[in-house]
């Protein structure tokens, strides 16, 4: 306590001398009656966490002697994950003093090559269980991108088979080099002071800012399109399908042309107040769990449809529906218990009852089991998709 403020030190041992070394860490507390403090201050606009993220050392070397300059994208790999190369991380450390909630920031220095070896985020080599969650991810990941609905409408806009190849190497390219692009933007923000303690998924436009206001500018201003695209294609395929799949040919309804419209708006209107509540709801969750739950949904209902109904003569209509429901209410069932969720609503995440974050590895299976047995037992009185389908 000094004049007045309360602040938080590690105390840890030195590594060669033994003696005790405080290390001053940075801290959030929320009081019993709702208000918060800052570093021992009350919060403001002007009073908020630092930005953290820096290299200590480089190949072994600080201060004037770790100047590099200018360096390209394989030297810059090469320095960060030198194995004398030492990178400040942070982690959380939260407690309960009284009646108020303690969230204390604790740095530590972590080897570059370390940063940069396999495991750190999904643990590839921890248990049974954590390798399997990663093993589902990938797998909702590589799957579900040809299953998104807003990527499976672009095909209604290409002229013929050969176009639609074309576009889909072209979006392969394009999607691959911007994923080679996010690694070089997280190292950026974790090496350059840009990263926010309390909410990761600011990392790109902070370091952006850290370039300058124009820069700033134009990345907010892409990523702000970027997402109304991404929504927008998701409310024309969600609306579309709820007006002419799910409304006229499912349950016959037989709507005019001006019907289909208006049920589309009305459809399009509540899907949009449905993703603001749950977008409400999911403030300052990681977007990388979010995205992995999105995909592995994705693959679960439209991937074993799509690839049975092209691969499968024997694929019915009645088929489909059951696995496209079989692959939505598995994947959305086995998310609701998981551990990252249980820690949303406040529980054990060590209580929830599926294990994993990442259901793709069980739902996928259970909505191919479901489409080819529903297929199988409803041959006899239902005909077969008509070959117009296919193509």
């Amino acid at each position: 306590m000094k004049d007045g403020k309360a602040s938080w030190w590690h105390k840890q041992a030195g590594a060669i001398t033994g003696k005790v070394i405080l290390h001053e860490t940075q801290s959030v507390v929320v009081k019993a009656d709702g208000s918060r403090l800052i570093n021992g201050s009350p919060a403001s606009a002007e009073n908020h966490l630092r930005q953290v993220g820096n290299l200590e050392l480089i190949k072994g070397k600080s201060g004037a002697e770790a100047t590099t300059g200018a360096v390209g994208p394989a030297e810059f790999l090469a320095d960060i994950g030198h194995r004398d190369t030492r990178v400040k991380t942070w982690k959380a450390i939260k407690f309960s003093e009284d009646d108020n909630q303690v969230t204390v920031y604790v740095a530590g220095l972590v080897p570059g090559n370390r940063i940069l070896r396999p495991g750190l985020k999904f643990k590839v080599e921890g248990t049974w269980l954590q390798k399997l969650d990663f093993v589902s991810l990938m797998l909702a990941l590589f799957l579900g991108t040809a299953s998104l609905p807003h990527i499976l409408i672009r095909y209604y806009t290409v002229p013929s088979p050969a176009a639609a190849r074309k576009s889909t190497i072209v979006a392969i390219a394009a999607i691959g080099a911007f994923y080679v692009l996010t690694l070089y933007m997280g190292l950026g923000a974790m090496t350059n002071g840009t990263v926010n303690l309390l909410d990761d998924n600011m990392s790109a436009p902070l370091l952006a800012r850290s370039f300058g206001t124009f820069l700033f500018s134009a990345i907010s201003a892409i990523a702000f399109a970027t997402v109304l695209g991404t929504v927008s294609g998701l409310i024309v395929a969600a609306s579309g399908a709820v007006a002419h799949d799910l409304m006229d040919r499912y349950l016959g309804l037989n709507l005019s042309e001006n019907r289909k419209v208006r049920a589309g708006k009305i459809s399009a209107v509540a899907i949009g107040i449905v993703s603001i509540i749950l977008g409400i709801l999911f403030e300052g969750t990681n977007v990388s769990f979010l995205v992995g739950w999105a995909f592995s949904v994705a693959a679960s209902a439209n991937l074993p449809s799509i690839i049975m109904l092209l691969f499968w003569k024997r694929t019915t209509a009645s088929g489909i529906i059951a696995s496209i429901i079989a692959g939505v209410v598995s994947a959305m069932s086995m998310i609701l218990l998981s551990p990252s969720m249980f820690r949303i609503y406040g529980l054990d995440p060590a209580s929830a009852p599926f294990p994993i974050d990442n259901p793709g590895i069980f739902s996928i299976p259970i909505s191919f089991a479901a489409l080819v047995i529903v297929s199988l037992m409803t041959q006899p009185g239902q005909e077969k998709m008509p070959e117009t389908a296919v193509a």
